[in-house]
């Protein structure tokens, strides 16, 4: 396997790319954990392993964290020490791990409440521990953090409808706000573009905008160093889906993405705001 450096720098996600603002100490740890949080949603979505494979491998992930690897390799050994040295509690790395055992079976969420125990699994809970290893300390962050991983994933799942159907016919919509529409999910799979659609999707995107807000408030400016790299996140996510919102929410033939250039602007402004507060 390739070590957690190799990992992130084949992502080139936009995660890799926000952690670029931090210490060398840190960012090495968070390299560490977005190549496991990489490794285990891979092993999730690996169509070309059988999928009894792919769940002992999710379980035994699990258990070695749980109750120690037998014979770790360099990504497990790395992750331990990851969670010794910042004090992550392995219920947030197994959630996480939860959370992709969740996309091995194509499921549907009757409501939002559904869909967020889901969220939490595979977004909240990598912005909880993503806190030990920013250095964030006041409990507000947490807040912060949650708030923001519901947002995050939200946007996630509004870019890749068109994807995650053409994926075992994935559907994370919740099926309460279909019927709010009076668009079925029928519709969703034959890729029915139409008022009603667009309406839908527009209720989601205020529901991630209203979660945005609510991170953007919960911040405590005490952590708001520490923090930059989640607000990298949260802009360059809420700049997505507002492009997602401005062009009608096409998601069935096309994969929004910002400009490698519309990225850098957004670094920078961070950037600078970090060098005026120091």
């Amino acid at each position: 396997m390739a070590d957690s450096a190799e990992i992130t720098r084949q992502a080139k996600s936009n995660l890799a790319f926000a952690l670029q603002i931090l210490p060398k100490e840190r960012r090495d740890g968070m390299v560490t954990f977005y190549a496991f949080c990489r490794v285990v949603d891979d092993l999730a979505d690996d169509t070309d392993r059988p999928l009894p494979e792919r769940e002992a491998g999710l379980l035994a992930w699990k258990d070695g964290l749980e109750n120690g690897f037998q014979n770790p390799d360099p990504l497990q050994t790395e992750v331990v020490e990851m969670m010794r040295r910042y004090e992550i509690p392995v219920e947030l790395l197994t959630a996480i791990i939860e959370g992709c055992r969740m996309d091995l079976r194509p499921q549907r969420f009757g409501t939002w409440e559904d869909l967020s125990q889901y969220t939490w699994k595979v977004a909240c809970a990598v912005g909880l521990a993503s806190l030990k290893v920013f250095g964030a300390t006041d409990p507000a962050s947490e807040r912060y953090a949650v708030a923001l991983g519901h947002a995050l994933q939200l946007t996630n799942i509004l870019r890749d409808v068109g994807e995650d159907l053409s994926n075992n016919g994935r559907i994370y919509l919740p099926l309460a706000d279909f019927a709010r529409f009076q668009y079925s999910e029928r519709d969703l799979i034959g890729r029915v573009y139409d008022g009603r659609f667009v309406a839908m999707m527009a209720y989601q995107a205020d529901r991630a905008t209203a979660f945005y807000q609510e991170a953007v408030a919960a911040m405590p400016k005490g952590d708001a160093r520490a923090l930059v790299p989640a607000e990298i996140m949260r802009s360059i996510y809420q700049t997505l889906l507002e492009k997602m919102r401005k062009d009608g929410f096409k998601v069935f033939h096309q994969r929004y993405k910002l400009s490698k250039a519309r990225k850098m602007a957004i670094f920078s402004k961070h950037l600078l705001r970090l060098g005026s507060a120091a």
